[in-house]
């Protein structure tokens, strides 16, 4: 069955809003790109910035949109 885009963007939300619940009932951090920067979003929601520095080790910054 052919799917219509805006069907297509419906079901892409709704998964996406599962896994996000999912992700905070179990107490689990979701990451995602976002504005071409890594992001870390804890079960809390709050949201942090993933950087690598020139040794590859990583640190995280408040994220600020």
């Amino acid at each position: 069955m052919h799917t219509n885009r805006e069907e297509l963007q419906r079901i892409l939300k709704q998964a996406n809003e599962f896994a996000r619940k999912q992700a905070k009932e179990a107490g689990a951090s979701i990451y995602y790109i976002k504005n071409g920067k890594r992001v870390r979003e804890d079960a809390n929601g709050q949201k942090y910035e993933i950087v690598f520095d020139t040794l590859g080790i990583r640190k995280e910054y408040e994220f600020h949109e």
